[in-house]
């Protein structure tokens, strides 16, 4: 009976030990960290973005974008024709103190966006950010100097005719200046509104503002450049490629391309 009673205690002494044990443990488990945001997201979250670009972001997903190129602190990115400048901002905050954006424009766009651009770089607000004023086939860039170049919703304005204030551009020479201004294994980002297969730019690039994505593909192989990827980030199954992109339904909101262009080291 002593030696059962022996038994019995030892077991109940050796269960406590053990609950003790995992109360000691679970007492010490470390709290779960808050998850990491990332570069672009704290970008965006920049208490001196403008309101207004903040309600443009769900439809842009600029996060999404950059991360996908590849934008990274320290860099200096060309945003051509950068319109208004609202990945301008974006960037600015993504690339940091050590890095450059410049802010390139021409006249046609700077009526287009109207006070925007000025209220953007007033009283240099962003201090990484340097204006560049070049008309079409003007452009002249120091040789690999750049490691990025964005081309937001503006590659089917190369084919636009000439008209008051836009001289035709040349593609090719202007797409061997950006090549030249890049760094080997600096990137091109395009982004532009889907037209549908085979279409010629010459006919999407004034009236719709569309362009075929094969024909980005082909200029751009032409002037030096390899397809690094393609994102279907901004994606709409819903876009009617006979509109015109600026029509009130579906400004914002149509099927886009995003790739990524690299110049070979």
């Amino acid at each position: 009976m002593k030696k059962t009673t022996t038994v019995l205690l030892a077991l109940v002494l050796s269960a406590c030990g053990q609950q003790a044990e995992e109360s000691e443990t679970a007492a010490v488990e470390p709290v779960a960290a808050e998850p990491e945001v990332s570069i672009y997201e704290a970008a965006l979250a920049s208490e001196s973005r403008p309101d207004a670009d903040r309600e443009r972001d769900a439809g842009r997903k600029p996060a999404e974008v950059l991360e996908f190129l590849g934008v990274a602190p320290g860099m200096t990115v060309l945003d051509m024709f950068s319109g208004g400048g609202y990945y301008t901002e974006i960037l600015s905050h993504t690339v940091g103190p050590e890095g450059q954006v410049i802010a390139h424009s021409n006249e046609a766009y700077l009526k287009f966006v109207g006070d925007e651009f000025e209220k953007r770089y007033l009283g240099g607000r962003l201090g990484n950010a340097q204006v560049l004023m070049a008309e079409n086939n003007e452009l002249s860039l120091e040789a690999n100097s750049l490691d990025g170049v964005m081309l937001v919703l503006s590659f089917h304005d190369f084919y636009l005719a000439a008209a008051d204030g836009w001289p035709a551009i040349e593609i090719q020479p202007l797409l061997a200046e950006l090549h030249s201004g890049l760094r080997a294994g600096g990137f091109v980002g395009v982004i532009d509104h889907y037209a549908a297969d085979g279409a010629l730019p010459s006919e999407t690039g004034g009236s719709t503002h569309r362009i075929d994505p094969a024909v980005v593909i082909r200029e751009m192989t032409a002037a030096g450049f390899v397809l690094d990827g393609q994102s279907d980030i901004l994606r709409n199954p819903d876009d009617d490629y006979e509109k015109i992109v600026f029509d009130p339904d579906l400004r914002g909101k149509t099927d886009r391309f995003v790739m990524r262009f690299v110049k070979a080291e």
